[in-house]
């Protein structure tokens, strides 16, 4: 795709967030209502689902940078709908698209594309969040079958997917060792969810417990065996980008917002702009957003059907990333001053959204670990 090509791709995007998801955003957050299933159909009408899975499964085959773009332009005006094309492009049907059987990818990518069906990755659980190796789910193989039990926490869509990408253990290993992937569909008897959380923000994005009670599945949902973790994770390093980009576009709509009302607000007798207090802020604002933009464009640049991101460039970008959309938010409702606090602004929404990125998909803390692990080649156990 030319660079052409994907600046009319973000006008639309950037079009249809504004006029179509930007009227109903806040109504949505308030009463937290999940994203209607004809507004995810529409999304996969416009070809924003696939945009980076295989065309031979219904995706465009564009690079994820395409994809990132799409997701920060819905992302400033609605993460609810952003996180469509952030589950379908950069979430757990990657994992299919890359890791899984031809089997999978011609039953599974096809309705994610279309929004017919969306997938979520399960991998937390009550007693292993950041220490994902703790995870207790088993999925054990008996012939053509797979048993899954356990239940798995802070799921994202949990309650509201069709599928869903359970990390379990497979074997007696040890750690990571016995950790592998299966696919477990929504509708299969003995898989039931707890009550959606009623979290801080995220609020048009369910979240629930989900829960797998002697669960049956054939085998060709196996996705990978025991042993196969660390392409498990490498490919996660993808959602990683997906969640850098949602932190992004928060940051990039509060500097936005802030730049439009210091000039327009007045005290004592003049803009708020003319006040040097409110540049230094207003250039921080910008240095932080445009520091975390670069780093992204680092990691996701050569991103392709054969390629993964190299983990610390991914790491250095979610850190950063994340911690800009807090950092960003708090000043630009500071800027706003009493403003800033109502929810008429919509900045107190940016957020508390932006809390919620920086603990998903592996926390700022955790990406510093793993960050100076990469700089120095070796691992840190963290259970001693």
């Amino acid at each position: 795709m030319g660079s052409e090509e994907q600046q009319a791709l973000e006008a639309v995007a950037a079009d249809v967030a504004a006029k179509r998801y930007a009227p109903l955003a806040e109504q949505w957050d308030r009463d937290r209502t999940a994203f209607p299933h004809e507004e995810r159909r529409y999304l996969g009408e416009l070809g924003f689902l696939g945009l980076a899975l295989p065309e031979e499964h219904g995706g465009g085959g564009a690079p994820l940078t395409v994809a990132l773009a799409v997701i920060e332009q819905l992302a400033k005006e609605c993460r609810p709908a952003a996180f469509q094309v952030f589950e379908s492009n950069t979430g757990p049907a990657q994992v299919i698209a890359r890791l899984g059987t031809e089997e999978q990818k011609s039953r599974i990518l096809p309705r994610i594309c279309t929004g017919e069906a969306t997938m979520a990755v399960a991998i937390s659980e009550p007693d292993a969040g950041s220490a994902a190796t703790d995870m207790r789910t088993t999925a054990r193989v008996e012939g053509d079958t797979v048993i899954v039990n356990g239940s798995k926490r802070w799921i994202s869509n949990g309650s509201e997917a069709d599928y869903y990408l359970v990390y379990a253990r497979m074997s007696d290993a040890p750690g990571s060792k016995a950790i592998g992937a299966v696919v477990v569909e929504a509708d299969r008897k003995g898989v039931s969810f707890g009550e959606r959380e009623k979290l801080m923000g995220f609020r048009g994005i369910p979240s629930a417990d989900v829960i797998f009670d002697d669960v049956e599945v054939p085998a060709e949902n196996l996705v990978l065996g025991a042993g196969r973790f660390r392409e498990l994770f490498g490919t996660f390093a993808i959602e990683r980008l997906g969640n850098s980009t949602m932190s992004l576009a928060i940051g990039q709509a509060a500097l936005d917002r802030t730049v439009r009302y210091v000039q327009e607000r007045e005290q004592f007798g003049k803009p708020l702009v003319e006040f040097q207090s409110v540049q230094m802020s207003l250039a921080d604002m910008l240095l932080q957003v445009e520091a975390a933009r670069l780093l992204i464009r680092r990691a996701a640049e050569g991103v392709g059907p054969g390629t993964l991101p190299d983990s610390l460039q991914v790491s250095l970008a979610k850190c950063t990333a994340n911690e800009t959309a807090k950092r960003v938010t708090d000043l630009a409702m500071q800027l706003h001053g009493g403003n800033g606090y109502t929810e008429e602004f919509g900045l107190e929404r940016l957020h508390r959204d932006s809390h919620g990125w920086a603990l998903a998909g592996g926390t700022p803390s955790m990406q510093r670990i793993r960050i100076v692990s990469e700089l120095l080649g070796r691992s840190f156990d963290q259970r001693r």
